[in-house]
């Protein structure tokens, strides 16, 4: 692969829909450009882009993968990305990298989420819409663009009008130019434009030249002045209304067999500016904490930002950059400034799905990946120590769906943590924790397909069977009334005895962020003092597992105020173990309950479906506790109980058809009902006697 500067280069994020042709149209672009001597299918599990086994066994991608196509002496890095939501991780490291997007709608279905969510998330952008399944008997090209124009605006424009014959999709005529072109496969043949497309044409062009008139004041002039704009002064404005995102121009085809793929290359080359245009200028952060902007020059200081990590089963760690500034090379002396270590650079190359092609260089603008590095890791920038520059961290979604692993084969427990460190390492939405208070360990995620995904490649690559179960709830146990109880360990049968008694008051201590209160106001020597400290250790031990459930117990204030002691038989054991017995008659006799952690929730959702998610959020116990317009959407903030929210992730997304998100935090402990609390001790005693039985 030859090398390729700033200006003849394009990076694309690919975006649309699950299912909706991304990945067959970069395998129409890779046969077109003869890279590939047939087109892979992703039923048959033959696509460059989807080669990892998993993405094989779902047919779909779960992965970004980078597909770089040569054409006419430019270079355009295609990121095929997931449609399917769970992996929107690799959409938002896509996007760290892309300059511009290509969004996939459906001839037929028309805007689906993934198409809608793709446009929100590329507002800013410069993009272009492919409208795919054009052979589709129920396709409908003009419906699709106005619904568009009526959800997105002016601002979408079509490049392509298509046009049949026979009933079937058979080419299109350039609303820039007014040229028409056939289209057999990846085959284009130029052609007369059809006697029934010059009204189609005439309307569509007044639309593009009037869009293109708004991007300049002299081209505005001259559109009122009923002047006719100049080829040239029509390109400049067109690339000038995608840079800005103005103009969002619309191309179609059908990716399975390719028609549309040339005309997509060409509108790369010919009209969607470079990476030296898109990107002219970078914000990086310099050794001080300063804000610095980085021009997109090869003889620039390096910046590359590592927004991608592939744990390759046999070359190791890649570190996948996208280079702002400078030139890489293989004996570049690398730092990384996030780490703040230094990085001895391998062999570079430039990956196509899981090849990987040697370069000797990568220049401003151009994307790569190095093997092996040491310290390196996903959100990191490789720079020279000299001059020390780091980019700003990706923005991914949230990981609010918890899952706790279970081994199904004993001794695996110790290998767990390495496995998911390696798996970390590829996808930064996965965070593994062990829970101190549950011991349970816990994996969180986007969505219960990505964490499927996860399951499956502990299996394939590190002989690890797991399985995914509810995480446990932290509950907490408390008492809301008093009681005055006598705690007895007396032990003085044959040999040393035992002896300590005590007499202690139980009451709510007010303060649920503290497991007790300890205070003695023993009068008369009736417990000595040396005594006070086991009295308490046999509290510090009892609150860990309350009476009621075993949970741990907050909130309540122990006081000593009598006693006896023996001067012989007793001691600091009996002393505490006297406490342990006051402690769980006192706490029993003191109208115990079960406390439940509170989560203050935001959701964020269009208005279509407030009334669904409030009445949802009733049905958990929650409490609305109010509402904000933002745009298109509505912003609810609620209470709701932790059990009550813990597949929320999953069942937002299927009452919003994946529309909905949400964040959640802890707020606080609050009494749980008493039929939530019968059926919490009784789930806790099944828990208890299974760990029994282990």
């Amino acid at each position: 692969m030859k090398l390729y500067s700033a200006n003849e280069i394009r990076n694309v994020a690919v975006l649309g829909h699950s299912g909706c042709g991304k990945t067959s149209l970069m395998e129409a672009a890779l046969h077109l450009t003869k890279v590939t001597s047939r087109m892979g299918r992703v039923e048959d599990g033959n696509t460059v882009s989807d080669y990892d086994e998993e993405e094989k066994r779902r047919k779909g991608s779960i992965s970004a993968s980078l597909i770089p196509i040569e054409w006419r002496n430019s270079k355009i890095n295609f990121i095929d990305t997931p449609g399917y939501f769970d992996f929107a991780g690799s959409v938002s490291e896509a996007m760290a990298a892309a300059d511009a997007a290509l969004i996939f709608a459906n001839a037929k279905s028309g805007i689906e989420v993934g198409t809608e969510i793709a446009c929100e998330n590329t507002q800013g952008m410069p993009r272009a819409i492919f409208v795919n399944g054009m052979d589709d008997e129920h396709a409908d090209y003009y419906k699709v663009i106005g619904d568009m124009r009526e959800q997105l605006g002016s601002c979408i424009v079509p490049l392509m009008l298509p046009f049949k014959e026979g009933g079937k999709f058979a080419g299109y005529v350039d609303s820039l130019t007014g040229k028409a072109y056939k289209l057999s496969g990846n085959t284009v043949t130029p052609c007369d434009v059809p006697a029934d497309m010059a009204d189609v044409y005439e309307e569509y062009h007044a639309l593009l030249v009037e869009a293109i008139a708004e991007t300049d004041e002299e081209l505005m002039e001259k559109f009122f002045g009923d002047e006719t704009l100049t080829p040239e002064e029509m390109l400049k404005g067109l690339q000038t209304g995608i840079a800005g995102d103005s103009i969002t121009p619309v191309l179609c085809g059908v990716a399975t067999t390719g028609m549309g793929a040339a005309a997509v290359l060409d509108f790369m080359v010919d009209i969607l500016p470079s990476a030296a245009e898109l990107k002219k200028t970078f914000t990086a952060t310099n050794e001080k904490g300063e804000a610095v902007e980085v021009t997109c020059a090869a003889d620039g200081p390096l910046c590359a930002f590592v927004f991608k990590t592939i744990a390759d089963p046999f070359v190791g760690r890649l570190s996948v950059f996208r280079v702002f500034s400078g030139t890489i090379k293989r004996d570049t002396p690398l730092f990384n400034a996030t780490q703040e270590k230094p990085e001895k650079a391998g062999h570079l190359y430039v990956l196509r799905g899981k090849d990987q092609i040697e370069v000797s260089e990568l220049r401003a603008g151009d994307i790569g990946t190095i093997a092996k590095l040491a310290d390196t890791s996903t959100q990191d920038t490789l720079c020279v120590k000299t001059n020390i520059l780091k980019a700003p961290p990706i923005k991914y979604p949230e990981s609010m769906l918890s899952m706790a692993v279970l081994t199904t084969k004993k001794g695996d427990e110790d290998k767990i943590s390495g496995a998911f460190s390696k798996l970390l390492e590829e996808d930064k939405t996965l965070i593994f924790a062990v829970n101190r208070e549950t011991k349970q360990v816990v994996i969180s995620g986007v969505g219960d397909s990505q964490l499927d995904v996860m399951v499956n490649r502990l299996k394939s690559r590190y002989k690890l069977e797991v399985e995914l179960i509810t995480p446990l709830v932290p509950y907490r146990e408390t008492i809301k009334g008093k009681s005055d109880v006598k705690g007895k360990f007396v032990k003085q049968t044959g040999g040393g005895g035992q002896y300590g008694i005590v007499d202690m008051k139980f009451e709510p201590s007010g303060d649920l962020e503290k497991p007790y209160q300890f205070e003695e106001v023993v009068v008369g020597g009736n417990v000595p003092k040396q005594y006070f400290p086991a009295v308490e250790k046999g509290l510090q031990e009892s609150v860990k597992a309350g009476p009621v459930a075993a949970y741990p117990v907050v909130g309540v204030k122990a006081t000593l105020y009598d006693g006896k002691y023996h001067a012989v038989d007793s001691s600091e054991l009996a002393f505490k173990m006297a406490a342990s017995i006051a402690f769980k008659d006192g706490f029993l006799q003191a109208k115990p309950t079960i406390l439940e952690p509170i989560m203050k929730v935001s959701v964020v959702i269009p208005d279509d479906y407030t009334g669904d998610i409030m009445g949802d959020m009733n049905k958990r116990r929650g409490r609305i506790l109010g509402m904000e317009k933002e745009g298109k959407n509505q912003i609810i903030s609620a209470e709701a109980p932790h059990n009550e929210m813990l597949k929320y992730p999953i069942d937002l997304r299927s009452m919003t058809q994946g529309r909905g998100a949400f964040s959640m935090t802890f707020e606080r402990y609050d009494e749980a009902p008493g039929e939530v609390q019968t059926k919490i001790i009784a789930a806790r005693k099944l828990e208890l006697e299974a760990l029994k039985n282990e």
